[in-house]
């Protein structure tokens, strides 16, 4: 059977193997895939294999010979699942392979802002300690998260483990989802309505997928209920944020600071906005990219293909 990995290097830029798949297939491995070069580097191919590389309508209608399609990702908005479906082809995805390190990465955020050690880190290397008439000096006001209210809006598993964490950072956890009741027997999150959660929160952090309801949510209504004391968190999915009206309420001081992982559109455009804000801290989409999660991400890759190869596809994602 042919194989292709359409865009592989950010999932194993060479620390890891497909050498499993190829002992199974006859595999073909691309770093990237231009958009004029997929249907070229796909024909013949029975399994497709991708991380952002789009695979619409319009290409699929020219890989007569696809049979599966694997992503490389939990999102899957990148293929026309429902054409797929059509014509019988199981869309796989990763599904909670990254819930701890999202979480992490949102804590790193936050400690970054309360501790800011990478400030003083870089001011102690510019002699600024061994200038210092005392023995210790700070860049900013420090803040502890101990009695600090955190606000999830998004309550799946990595929500619920974020939640775990700041009940363990001693923080007072409220959460919002569309169904609290499903979480009724959860210790120590309160469940309340955004509009609840906003006005209290020192720390807003979003978890939810990307839908028609979430698309550009947090918006100039959002943020103006939000503490000018507190900080935002996106490690979701960059559309939910509107990102001119996030970057004119850090500007304005509308809210304290914000971090994301993620952009509307990655890599980001020279204009977007929040690449102009001191107060934003701006990661590389990195919260998925941590050596252990890569690998279990690769594991789950690997029992998606040979689950498929036996004829009984798992993790599909639309219906078949």
């Amino acid at each position: 059977m042919k194989a292709v990995i359409l865009d592989g290097f950010t999932t194993n830029p060479g620390d890891l193997s497909w050498d499993w798949l190829r002992e199974k297939c006859d595999l073909t491995v691309y770093d990237r895939t231009p958009a004029d070069k997929i249907i070229e580097r796909c024909r013949g191919c029975e399994i497709i294999i991708t991380n952002k590389t789009p695979l619409r309508r319009e290409t699929l209608e020219q890989l007569p010979d696809c049979k599966f399609i694997a992503l490389l990702s939990t999102g899957y908005n990148v293929v026309d699942c429902d054409y797929a479906a059509s014509r019988s082809i199981p869309v796989s995805n990763i599904p909670t392979y990254s819930t701890n390190a999202v979480a992490q990465l949102t804590f790193a955020m936050l400690l970054e802002f309360c501790n800011k050690p990478a400030l003083h880190n870089q001011a102690v290397k510019n002699g600024e300690w061994t200038n210092c008439a005392d023995f210790c000096f700070w860049k900013g006001s420090l803040e502890e998260v101990a009695g600090k209210t955190i606000g999830i809006f998004g309550f799946g598993k990595i929500g619920q483990t974020v939640a775990k964490i700041a009940d363990a950072f001693g923080m007072r956890v409220l959460a919002c989802t569309a169904n609290p009741a499903k979480y009724a027997d959860v210790k120590g999150v309160k469940f309340v309505s955004l509009e609840e959660m906003l006005p209290q929160a020192d720390v807003v952090t979003m978890h939810c997928p990307l839908t028609p309801q979430t698309t550009g949510l947090v918006d100039k209504a959002f943020l103006a209920q939000m503490k000018p004391t507190a900080y935002l968190i996106n490690t979701s999915r960059g559309p939910v944020l509107n990102e001119q009206d996030v970057a004119d309420a850090l500007n304005s001081g509308v809210i304290a600071g914000a971090a994301v992982d993620v952009l509307s559109t990655e890599p980001p455009k020279a204009d977007n906005p929040l690449l102009q804000c001191d107060n934003c801290l701006i990661t590389p989409h990195i919260a998925w990219a941590g050596f252990e999660t890569r690998q279990r991400l690769m594991g789950v890759l690997k029992e998606n293909i040979f689950a498929f190869l036996n004829g009984k596809p798992i993790n599909t994602v639309n219906g078949i």
